[in-house]
């Protein structure tokens, strides 16, 4: 198996979908000629040509609603909008048709596309650019919402978002893109949507995080276990919708406590959708109020203070310990 940044495994994943399906299509700014704005589609337009790879011009509205026309000809495309804070100017095709149109026509035309993009700070982007507005979409009915956290999963996720009969939002953690390298399968590992995964098991604790929140999680694992003598459970959500309620149900009802990590505003945010399903399925297993690490309820501040805005390992940390000590 080969070390590939996430990069290079989203690369990876477009390349063998589209040779293995000529149904396949990549649409979107700059995708062609440039590879895209973070390099995801490097080199697709050599070597499948532009009548699969389309160069669109800066109109997310027209992208989107183009793309729902061609997946309800039979095709599958592939949109990438460059940042997700440009998924507002397409709001209305998202909601009104992309998610709608296999109800509306009764099953006759789904709509199987993906809308890659990706979310998030770190990075020190400028407005607009770096919003994490994953739980607007779980809220629509008829879209799949999923969030890799690495190479790995990310190249697996993928396959199955293209593959799917439904339309899949891919929210692609941008701070990650190049952050570190996994060993990437030369078949993607069996990963199916609507699934979590126990990255980690553990017997005091649960953890859940998803995206570009996972790495802060992981770091403060690593301080837990080490100077505090803490076994945490730690879960990679993978899919924001659907979710995958048994499997957060079952670590709890396990460890007794809980603490939810995302970058996303806290108000109604996905930690607030998790406590809500534990209070429905795992109550009586509860030994502590569930605590939630997200972002403020402002807009995503300026680079000069973003990394005061994102959760880090510190202060998942000190929620850890605040929920362990309660009585």
């Amino acid at each position: 198996m080969a070390q590939m940044n996430m990069v290079r495994a989203l690369n990876k994943a477009l390349d063998e979908t589209m040779a293995a399906d000529e149904r396949v299509c990549v649409i979107g700014e700059d995708v062609g000629v440039d590879g895209g704005v973070f390099r995801v589609t490097k080199g697709l337009l050599d070597t499948y040509g532009e009548n699969r790879v389309f160069d669109t011009p800066l109109a997310e509205c027209g992208i989107v609603g183009t793309a729902v026309g061609m997946a309800i000809y039979g095709l599958r495309p592939v949109v990438e909008i460059q940042f997700s804070g440009f998924m507002m100017q397409a709001f209305d095709q998202i909601e009104q048709n992309m998610a709608r149109f296999r109800r509306r026509s009764r099953g006759r035309f789904p709509v199987s596309m993906v809308l890659r993009t990706p979310y998030g700070g770190g990075i020190r982007a400028v407005e607009h650019h770096s919003e994490s507005r994953e739980a607007y979409w779980a809220h629509t009915p008829g879209l799949k919402v999923v969030i890799p956290s690495g190479p790995r999963n990310a190249y697996s996720l993928l396959h199955a978002s293209i593959n799917d009969p439904d339309p899949v939002i891919f929210y692609e953690p941008k701070a990650v893109y190049r952050a570190f390298r996994e060993e990437v399968p030369d078949v993607p590992d069996p990963i199916e949507i609507g699934t979590a995964q126990v990255v980690r098991e553990g017997a005091d604790i649960t953890l859940v995080a998803y995206g570009a929140m996972m790495r802060p999680t992981l770091e403060a694992v690593e301080d837990l276990t080490e100077m505090h003598g803490v076994d945490p459970e730690v879960i990679d959500l993978l899919s924001i919708s659907p979710m995958d309620t048994d499997t957060l149900v079952t670590s709890v009802s396990k460890t007794g406590r809980c603490v939810i990590v995302h970058e996303g505003p806290r108000t109604c945010g996905i930690a607030a959708e998790i406590i809500a399903r534990l209070n429905e399925n795992a109550f009586e297993h509860l030994l502590a109020p569930i605590k939630r690490v997200t972002g403020y309820d402002i807009h995503f501040p300026f680079f000069q203070v973003e990394k005061h805005f994102l959760p880090d390992a510190d202060i998942i940390v000190d929620a850890v310990k605040e929920t362990l000590a309660y009585e």
